[in-house]
């Protein structure tokens, strides 16, 4: 083997094969299109990494190769040991040059943000629009919806966030509003002609103000690529194109693709059918299926198996569940990891037997060597964890909860990004809503009164200052004038955020409490806005990537650093743990009783079962609970007994080690010290002499 191909050896046949497919003939002929299949744990960002790597190290123009990701960390990590292999094999051939960076890595949204400011005017738009995050999404839509009178109907109108997540629904599956509503939101179904106006000036608001929504971007960078012309000047931009969780793309993402690569020379999908679990985002697993079909010359399909995460039992137990399903990729994972320890089935007594048999493992586990961190729960719906939460912090035993507020929506965090926002693009009309409320003594109505006298000057945000505001404003009014025309008008970046974070930290204290846990944060976001050229840049990139938390909203400080993982399993998708325990393993809940309506949903609960099983290292609990208790009857303490989930049905049953977790009242007296007789026989007949 050559000195450079070295790098090469660490990969499994099936990696190598995917890395190595249609490379022979580069630079000068594009491989045919390439579907890799990659089960849970087998490696896919490793292989996706090479495969960028080896195409670069084969005579690929690196700026020429787009590469495009769910999050910026993947796509971060990629590049990163893309560029770090092919430097390595640069330096063993003594070539002595650094090869460059994969320019074009990203999300999609991210890489639709930059490509639709370089052609801004090929789709009608002005290059300085502002991306608006889903808060303020929302609230634009909200004033459609009160204009429009829906807020006052005499039958129950959706609210403003489920008017959002059905227009981004209809947007990113390509669905007519009906369709939409028959398929994801069947309750609002009469809805349909209402809904259609509010969308209608939903969008007539944006394009008013120059913004654009996340999915506005992906709807823009679509139809970009469908006008010949300008797609053209696109499609040579790149020679190579690739995807990763290909199995989470949506019609809008698959259309783009097919307007990138309509020949798919060039064109590498990586994903997993049994994987696909975000149809309520408007994923269809239809996309990775159908690939293989979708060009002149069918994709080539490498498909890889070898698991390196979990142990033997745990996946034969999940190849069971998925290889039941009824269509999908031909795979079985297989791992070089044996064990005696199948995977554990506890059929419990109820919800709080099922609660007590975690927490008991749990402990149990630490004390054999396993992290509180290693181990995790998993759950099909946030509040199927709330009787455990209840005991673990009567236990004593610290967790965390995925989910929670993003970084945007930390009120002081908004307010300063609005400003930078509204100077960038005075139409931002959200923006300037929020800013001008941070003066004392301005309410919403003055603050839309000083915006209706902005449009009639033309958003020239120099007349601000000849504006009449409230006595208590007016002493702050002069210094918020300049504040905001020197940022308009700032030819240099640096320096911005300081001027920002001058003029608003005294306000802080009036604004909101703990203001010295906000001023870090507020510094932290100064020296974030340090790696960035531009302040569009910064904007959109915060907007389109946001940190997940801040400092006042920090919990209190954990006595240590361990803690147990709470998580939904939609939220655990490409993590791991050792120990995995699945809350709720029954019909209703897994699948859910809201989502059995068609074949297709069923199909989804159980491959959402099949990603929480191999989440898991050593060791998977499923828990059954017998009986559920019906909360919140007054007139009495009803219960219902359920079934195990219909995805493990008898035949798989050998496959798992069974065990039973009783009532505490039973399991206190079972087995302990001697029984106390109690001779009832005998006090039922005295009772009647």
């Amino acid at each position: 083997m050559p000195e450079a191909a070295r790098y090469l050896e660490k990969l499994n046949p099936a990696q190598r094969a995917a890395v190595e497919y249609g490379t022979a003939e580069l630079p000068g002929t594009l491989p045919g299109p390439l579907l890799i299949v990659a089960g849970a744990g087998t490696g896919k960002t490793n292989t996706l990494a090479h495969r960028v790597a080896h195409l670069i190290v084969c005579g690929a123009d690196a700026r020429r190769i787009l590469l495009l990701t769910f999050t910026r960390r993947a796509a971060d990590i990629m590049t990163r040991r893309a560029q770090q292999i092919a430097t390595e094999v640069s330096r063993d051939a003594s070539q002595g040059v650094r090869p460059a960076r994969v320019a074009w890595a990203g999300t999609f949204h991210s890489i639709a943000n930059r490509l639709l400011r370089q052609h801004a005017g090929a789709v009608r738009l002005d290059a300085s629009f502002t991306v608006l995050d889903r808060s303020d999404a929302g609230d634009l839509l909200n004033v459609a919806r009160n204009e429009l009178g829906f807020s006052k109907q005499a039958s129950r109108f959706p609210k403003k966030d489920t008017c959002l997540a059905i227009y981004s629904h209809a947007v990113n599956a390509s669905h007519p509003v009906e369709r939409t509503l028959h398929l994801a939101f069947p309750s609002y179904a009469n809805w349909a002609d209402e809904l259609k106006s509010l969308f209608r000036a939903y969008v007539d608001a944006k394009q008013r103000r120059n913004l654009l929504d996340y999915d506005d971007l992906l709807l823009y960078w679509y139809y970009l690529m469908q006008e010949a012309s300008v797609a053209d000047a696109v499609r040579r931009r790149f020679d190579h194109v690739l995807v990763d969780e290909y199995q989470d793309t949506n019609a809008l993402q698959a259309g783009i693709l097919l307007g990138l690569k309509p020949d798919g020379a060039g064109l590498t999908v990586v994903g997993d059918d049994a994987q696909s679990i975000y149809s309520f985002r408007a994923a269809t697993v239809r996309n990775i299926l159908d690939f293989p079909g979708k060009f002149d010359s069918p994709a080539h399909v490498v498909t890889l198996e070898q698991n390196y995460r979990s142990t033997q039992p745990i996946l034969d137990a999940a190849n069971a569940v998925i290889g039941l399903a009824a269509e999908g990729f031909a795979k079985r994972l297989y791992s070089t990891r044996p064990s005696a320890q199948r995977p554990v089935m506890v059929t419990a007594a109820d919800e709080q037997a099922q609660v007590d048999c975690i927490v008991e493992q749990v402990l149990e586990h630490r004390e054999a060597g396993v992290a509180l961190r290693n181990q995790a729960v998993l759950m099909r719906t946030a509040h199927h964890s709330d009787l455990l939460e209840v005991e673990l912090g009567r236990r004593n035993i610290p967790f965390v909860k995925y989910g929670g507020l993003k970084f945007l929506e930390a009120a002081h965090v908004k307010d300063l990004v609005c400003l930078l926002r509204w100077a960038e693009n005075p139409r931002d009309s959200i923006a300037a809503f929020r800013v001008i409320q941070l003066l004392p003594g301005v309410g919403p109505a003055h603050a839309r009164r000083l915006q209706d006298q902005l449009e009639a000057r033309a958003f020239d945000l120099a007349a601000l200052a000849t504006f009449d505001v409230p006595a208590p404003a007016q002493s702050d009014w002069p210094s918020f004038c300049a504040l905001l025309t020197s940022l308009r008008h700032a030819g240099e970046w640096h320096g911005q955020v300081g001027m920002v974070r001058k003029w608003y930290e005294p306000h802080l204290a009036r604004l909101y409490d703990a203001p010295q846990v906000r001023i870090g944060d507020l510094e932290q976001l100064e020296q974030l806005a340090a790696l960035h050229h531009t302040r569009e840049s910064f904007l959109s990139e915060l907007t389109l990537d946001p940190p997940d938390g801040m400092g006042d909203e920090a919990a209190e400080p954990h006595l240590d650093e361990d803690y147990l993982i709470l998580s939904t399993i939609h939220s655990a998708k490409g993590l791991e743990w050792d120990v995995v325990y699945v809350l709720n393993v029954v019909d209703g809940c897994i699948p859910s009783d809201m989502a059995t309506g068609t074949p297709q949903e069923i199909e989804e609960e159980r491959r959402l079962l099949y990603v929480a099983m191999t989440r898991a290292r050593d060791f998977l609990y499923l828990l059954q609970p017998h009986r559920f208790y019906t909360r919140g009857r007054p007139d009495g303490d009803f219960h219902v007994y359920v079934p195990r989930t219909r995805f493990i049905p008898g035949e798989l049953a050998a496959l798992f080690e069974r065990r039973v977790k009783g009532d505490r009242a039973v399991e206190g007296t079972a087995g302990g010290g001697r029984e106390v007789g109690v001779d009832v026989r005998a006090r039922l007949r005295e009772m009647w002499r």
